[in-house]
């Protein structure tokens, strides 16, 4: 249920089935936060002509939407969807630098939905704002994620489902994808793995099958050779 400081009315329509401003803001917001960054690797031929000298690259923009797909299709509400949509925007920053603070994205879209962002996001930093170990940030990550809510495990399961297939396809396509991650083919499988598990400290039908989806993402990764598969071809 939305708390007393949800958005503004004019960002909510409980009687519209087929269209939900929140999640239009939520869509508007993101695109115009993550404008400019690109995901760490491409493994599908481009399907129109590239202009010579030019690389091909992923929009961020393009994970958030799958990743608000697999919520939506899980059958999560608005609020749930609007945050899988910026679940991002907190923890990393824009092309210019910056970090978006928790305050401004409660003033944009509520407090419900600022809760559910926060709740995914890890905490990069450290109170001397160097960047924390990858262990220690997953760690944590993941404490928080049995403790938060189902809703926020829903996020997280979709978050990984979209990434370890988007690892898997690179794998499978040749491409180098380890040597641009944070964390190896080892690291990878701890990780997902213990996204699971963490999952399943939450009790709720729509969980069920997007647990599933991630354990069989989990099972090409283990059924690859250890440290990324074929020798790649470089970007």
């Amino acid at each position: 249920m939305p708390s007393d400081s949800s958005p503004r009315r004019s960002d909510v329509a409980p009687d519209d089935a087929l269209f939900s401003p929140l999640i239009e803001h939520a869509i508007e917001l993101s695109a115009q936060w993550h404008d400019g960054t690109y995901r760490k690797s491409v493994w599908r031929d481009p399907a129109f002509e590239v202009p010579e000298g030019e690389d091909i690259q992923i929009p961020v923009m393009a994970h958030l939407a799958a990743v608000a797909s697999i919520v939506h299709r899980a059958g999560w509400d608005e609020y749930t969807v609007a945050a899988a949509y910026l679940h991002d925007t907190i923890e990393d920053m824009n092309q210019h630098g910056q970090r978006l603070r928790r305050k401004q994205l409660r003033d944009a879209v509520g407090a419900d939905v600022a809760k559910l962002v926060a709740q995914v996001s890890e905490q990069k930093l450290d109170e001397n704002g160097e960047m924390r170990p990858w262990r220690a940030r997953k760690e944590d990550y993941i404490d928080s994620l049995r403790t938060g809510s189902a809703r926020a495990a829903a996020i997280s399961l979709a978050d990984k489902i979209h990434n370890l297939w988007s690892i898997n396809q690179s794998r499978e396509a040749g491409e180098p994808i380890f040597e641009v991650l944070s964390g190896d083919w080892a690291a990878q499988r701890w990780f997902h793995r213990a996204v699971l598990e963490a999952s399943t400290h939450h009790d709720d039908a729509r969980l069920v099958p997007m647990r599933e989806r991630l354990r069989r993402e989990i099972d090409r990764l283990e059924g690859g050779a250890e440290g990324g598969g074929p020798t790649a071809r470089p970007h």
